[in-house]
């Protein structure tokens, strides 16, 4: 029988170790999605398309929270299995939303990653901890090359290893895609810090004893990111 909360001592919990490696979320964690203003912008200097003040307004708010609704219409995530799953449930849920042409939604999809810029604090923060002889990991549900944002944005020199799901197959948060960070970092789940903006994806590992900081995604160019050096370098 397990035991009880009531029934256990402190001699039944390990004893916490020093933080060796972190791994960190990418997108609304290390990369900013940027604005849907400047998504839309992108797109129509590549394909000119007729939109109102009106319809402007509304197709803006959709794409800015477009990626909530596959929450609801894709929960377990399969969008991020493959990049053929990914563009279409992108479409699934841009036609399920304000009336564009199909020609216009394939150039939104094109360019979207174009606007995704690295938080101004990820650089530093990983310097830092690169600096403090931590080991780093960037770990992703992805269905998009995300690796080239990193690579693009400047970040790739400080991470040690790149899991994303579409690689791995597996998508958070299951326990098996947190495991295949740890094994490519080479370090036990206590010796390591977990950061996320998503407390249903980013805590899977946390039954692996994998400790995690939720940083819920924000606006503007600083994420709070200092906060994980704080906790991490001594």
């Amino acid at each position: 029988m397990s035991p009880t909360l009531e029934s256990m001592s402190a001699t039944d919990f390990a004893a916490p170790e020093p933080i060796r490696g972190v791994i960190f979320d990418i997108h609304s964690t290390l990369i900013d999605q940027g604005s849907a203003g400047d998504w839309l912008d992108s797109a129509l200097a590549r394909t000119p398309h007729p939109l109102n003040k009106a319809e402007r307004t509304e197709l803006e708010a959709f794409l800015d929270r477009i990626w909530e609704g596959a929450r609801i219409s894709d929960p377990e995530s399969s969008r991020d299995l493959s990049f053929a799953a990914h563009r279409r449930v992108f479409h699934e849920l841009l036609e399920a939303g304000p009336n564009i042409d199909k020609s216009f939604a394939d150039v939104l999809y094109e360019v979207m990653l174009d606007g995704w810029t690295a938080y101004e604090d990820a650089a530093p923060t990983l310097a830092a901890l690169k600096d403090a002889g931590i080991k780093i990991a960037a770990l992703s549900n992805a269905g998009v090359p995300i690796r080239d944002v990193l690579e693009r944005e400047g970040l790739l020199p400080y991470i040690d290893a790149t899991v994303l799901s579409y690689e791995a197959g597996f998508v958070k948060p299951d326990v098996r895609i947190f495991k295949s960070a740890l094994n490519a970092l080479g370090l036990t789940a206590p010796s390591v810090l977990m950061v996320g903006d998503s407390g249903k994806d980013d805590a899977g590992g946390s039954d692996l004893g994998l400790r995690t900081l939720i940083l819920p995604r924000t606006r503007g160019p600083i994420h709070g990111l200092d906060a994980v050096v704080r906790l991490v370098v001594s």
